[in-house]
């Protein structure tokens, strides 16, 4: 075993300890269902489904459905969340709503690229490790539960509100922040299938206004999601509230865009275009003008 196996075991563990600790804080004053909280009862469910999906994943050295099943879980978590929640409410419904739209086209969106690519780089070494790819199964089971937090607290509180000014504001932020990662995977797709772009790099559309355009939709959707729950939330479920935190630190500072831009830097770097395009547009947050 190398040190990058052992590491990966350490990881596995902090993940869990990281998990159990969410599952204790969003589980305060919600509702129970066969004498667990609801909250709880949703998180280990997002770990168990990981988990039984690496094992035939691993044995085939597959990728394939590794952001499908993250979209099943959201889906089959806030679904599953809301029937077993002792009162069922307008804001319940709503969430359940958005995260189901968001999952439903993301979890789409990814799997169909990983199946017309054939498959994702960036598994290639992880894949053939056991505990390496375990940690990468074991990590989007925490992401699940972390994103989910705000929206699986206010969904299984015992605390009830009307929807109100806070449920608006976050909607209709959310309405925003999904339009602007839908569109530019749909402005990437359409570009990346025009022949004469092999090799070339994006800089139309909203791709000319930030070079990340999708993931800035992604936060400004999830800050939506947890100002929606706001209202309900009480003692430790304000833990919950990292759920935007989590996704924005996850993007800017770790797998999403530090990766993409060694990527692109490596791939283009130097060439006088694409050293201009990067200088005149903002790296995550859309220019006005």
């Amino acid at each position: 075993m190398n040190q990058k196996e052992r590491n990966a075991i350490i990881t596995v563990v902090i993940v869990i300890l990281v998990g159990i600790g969410v599952a204790l804080a969003g589980s305060q004053g919600g509702s129970r269902a066969f004498g667990v909280p609801v909250f709880a009862l949703a998180i280990g469910w997002a770990f168990l489904v990981q988990w039984l999906v690496f094992i035939p994943s691993f044995l085939g050295k597959s990728e394939k459905f590794f952001d499908l099943t993250g979209s099943i879980i959201y889906t089959s978590a806030v679904i599953g969340s809301v029937l077993l929640s002792e009162t069922i409410d307008a804001r319940s419904i709503l969430l359940m709503v958005l995260v189901i739209i968001w999952a439903g086209r993301l979890g789409t969106f990814l799997f169909l690229r990983v199946k017309k690519a054939g498959k994702d780089a960036r598994f290639d070494e992880l894949k053939v490790s056991f505990f390496r790819f375990l940690q990468t199964w074991t990590l989007q089971g925490l992401w699940v539960s972390l994103t989910l937090a705000a929206a699986l607290a206010a969904i299984t509180t015992a605390n009830r509100k009307e929807l109100g000014i806070f449920a608006l504001i976050g909607t209709l932020i959310w309405v925003v922040g999904f339009a602007f990662e839908a569109v530019a995977d749909a402005q990437k797709n359409r570009f990346r299938a025009v022949p004469e772009n092999k090799g070339k790099f994006i800089r139309t559309g909203l791709w000319s206004r930030s070079r990340h355009p999708n993931y800035f939709g992604e936060i400004v959707l999830w800050i939506g999601v947890a100002i929606i729950a706001l209202p309900v939330l009480q003692g430790w479920q304000w833990v919950t509230l990292i759920s935007p935190v989590f996704v924005t630190l996850l993007l800017t500072r770790v797998s999403g865009i530090p990766l993409l831009e060694k990527r692109a830097d490596a791939k283009w770097g130097g060439q006088e275009d694409y050293e201009t395009y990067k200088k005149n547009t903002p790296v995550l947050i859309p220019r006005l003008w």
